[in-house]
């Protein structure tokens, strides 16, 4: 009878993070591969049979990730070119993987040293797993085999543009993973069933409570509980740091986001004449903080890097009065030139008048007097394209009400952000501000009542008129939770990343001026 110990590391969601650096502001900041590639070697070289795998979000995410796939995507993919010298062993599909198209999907797969794992991502043509393999079978220690299955959220088709997923078809998670575990463990004979899943959880981890509405984006929970044979849960897409639970006896993780943290689950195994029986397991987060940068992945990085940081400091325009930001959450309550300028450049590219974008997230800086590349991507940190929709007034009506919800009114009077845009991630990216029609928000009013006035061109817009309004590409497939959206007459697309949109219109004008029009408040 002898013990084994198995290590089991994850990452997921890193997003194009390498260095340990805010690309905005070019400052220091406690996260990137190259961090946590220093705790993957110290793991390693304490135990040489340690599993690696990337949970997915891998190839998308950072200027630097973002100018290789539109000026150098003939050069191997840096990201790729890492996880290789580090000796993944697999990797999973996650949803970010679409962005630039399945070309440039497929490209970096190509190159990699590990396969990709997605037994849920079907090829049409063939019923097969798109990716090749659903499923590795890595021998380690005396012997031990190790199942590790690889799923994908199925809900991408509803934020993915079409052309970038043609082919394809994305069945449901838990139901896969039923199948496939069954496998792993009749047919396989795994003695250590490990599944790693691009998605999160959908219920509170320790009531079972549902914490959002059930769509099919996040299923972990439902796994655990419904599918048998799995002992070790590995999560993402959520962005969470989750360790040190078991859910229905299944070890979970989830290593948050951007390189924070590296993933570990331990699991002791008792090797037997008759077999394995594991004798216990538990999971932890080793974070980045305070550890030094791995010299090789900085090295690998720094052709890229150079480049990147070139293209981020040029010049491109110049702004006249104030379109900085101070306080998110006041630019979110009432009309601000940052937005209104946003609007504006999607309204020029889509030729129409009435738009509506969002403050992504709380770290966009705004625009200072002199404009860089820097400063586009540092507002505008997603690779969009813009979609013009021809919908009815009832249909802006209740878009403005699903924004509305992102408020809460609290007993003294005063605001905050609903938990259904924080919890369990933010989701600050899900609140839209528009321009070309007037409207207010009446955050004393019971969530789905909140639109107090809505008019277009002076005059209420009423629920049958029809009108066009461009919008990102993720919102226009009804990302979000915009339901209203979906199979809205598609006017137009246009096949331009928005932060281009920006810049060539920098590029054209040259100085803008910061003004807003005061088209809409939130009175609470």
């Amino acid at each position: 009878m002898q013990t084994v110990e198995i290590v089991i590391l994850e990452t997921s969601d890193l997003h194009g993070n390498i260095l340990p650096i805010n690309y905005g502001t070019n400052e220091m900041a406690e996260k990137g591969l190259a961090k946590v590639a220093a705790l993957i070697k110290k793991e390693k070289g304490k135990n040489p049979d340690a599993v690696l795998i990337d949970g997915g979000d891998v190839i998308q995410g950072t200027p630097l990730t973002y100018h290789h796939a539109r000026f150098q995507s003939h050069e191997p993919n840096p990201m790729i070119k890492i996880l290789n010298q580090l000796e993944y062993d697999a990797g999973v599909i996650g949803n970010h993987e679409f962005n630039y198209g399945l070309e440039f999907l497929n490209k970096a797969v190509d190159e990699s040293a590990y396969p990709w794992l997605s037994a849920n991502i079907i090829d049409i043509e063939t019923e097969k797993p798109y990716f090749g393999k659903p499923y590795i079978i890595k021998t380690v220690s005396q012997g031990i085999r190790i199942g590790i299955l690889g799923v994908t959220t199925p809900y991408i088709p509803n934020w993915e543009k079409k052309e970038h997923i043609k082919g394809l078809r994305f069945d449901d998670a838990a139901e896969t993973a039923k199948k496939w575990v069954r496998f792993l463990k009749e047919q396989e004979k795994a003695d250590l069933v490990v599944v790693a899943y691009h998605g999160g959880f959908e219920r509170d981890l320790d009531t079972g409570e549902a914490t959002e509405t059930f769509t099919g984006e996040n299923q972990a929970y439902q796994i655990c509980m419904e599918v048998p044979g799995i002992d070790v849960l590995l999560t993402g897409h959520q962005h969470r740091k989750l360790a040190g639970k078991n859910i229905n006896g299944v070890t979970i993780l989830q290593p948050g986001c951007n390189g924070i943290a590296l993933g570990k689950v331990t699991v002791e195994m008792e090797k037997t004449d008759d077999g394995c029986r594991i004798k216990g397991k538990h999971s932890e987060l080793l974070s980045v903080n305070g550890v030094e940068p791995d010299q090789e992945v900085i090295r690998l990085a720094e052709p890229y890097e150079q480049a990147v940081q070139k293209w981020l400091d040029q010049p491109i325009g110049y702004i006249q009065g104030d379109m900085t930001v101070s306080d998110p959450m006041e630019i979110r309550l009432k009309d601000h030139p940052l937005i209104e300028f946003i609007n504006h450049v999607q309204m020029d590219a889509a030729g129409v008048d009435i738009s509506n974008t969002a403050l992504f997230d709380n770290q966009s800086p705004g625009f200072s007097s002199i404009v860089t590349m820097r400063s586009v991507v540092a507002n505008y940190i997603y690779p969009n394209t813009l979609v013009v929709l021809r919908v009815k007034g009832k249909v802006i009506k209740d878009a403005l009400e699903k924004s509305a919800s992102y408020f809460e009114q609290l007993a003294d009077g005063s605001i905050r952000v609903s938990d259904e845009f924080t919890t369990p991630k933010p989701q600050h990216y899900n609140y839209d501000m528009w321009e070309g029609i007037e409207y207010i928000i009446d955050v004393r009013k019971p969530v789905g009542q909140r639109v107090t006035h809505l008019n277009y061109k002076g005059q209420p817009l009423r629920a049958d008129q029809q009108v066009d309004v461009v919008m990102n590409h993720y919102r226009a497939g009804g990302g979000g939770d915009y339901w209203m959206y979906k199979n809205q007459p598609v006017v137009k697309e246009i096949p331009i990343d928005v932060p281009e949109l920006i810049a060539n219109y920098f590029l054209k004008h040259k100085v803008i001026e910061a003004v807003v029009d005061e088209n809409w408040k939130v009175v609470y």
